[in-house]
């Protein structure tokens, strides 16, 4: 297993902690009620658990993979963009910023590798 290997096996497993964190962590849904978008909850929570499992599933079906990187990369910019309109501190962003920094990694790699 390679270094780029081991980094989707870390994402896909960390966004299927998050996902099912969204359904079932208090934490998270105080969280999401203090962004002020407690109606995305869930659909968070499904979006990471997708994104998680078509990276997974991407290792056999190279398009997944692709898909899943890329998603997941604009759903953490969005973690990101919910996160300086709430007024964080940097130190409660840098997670989207890292996955939002490493699944775009991961998708430009995959692009090119296709191409």
């Amino acid at each position: 297993m390679n270094l780029l290997d081991l980094l989707f096996w870390f994402s896909s497993i960390s966004f299927l902690f998050f996902g099912i964190g969204c359904f079932t962590s208090p934490f998270v849904r105080a969280e999401f009620i203090r962004y002020g978008i407690p109606q995305f909850r869930k659909l968070t929570g499904l979006l990471q658990l997708f994104g998680g499992l078509g990276i997974i599933i991407g290792f056999w079906m190279d398009h997944l993979q692709i898909l899943s990187t890329l998603g997941l990369s604009i759903l953490m910019l969005f973690g990101i963009i919910t996160r300086i309109l709430v007024k964080d501190s940097i130190i409660k962003t840098l997670p989207a910023i890292f996955y939002s920094l490493l699944n775009t990694y991961l998708f430009v790699e995959l692009i090119f590798d296709f191409l």
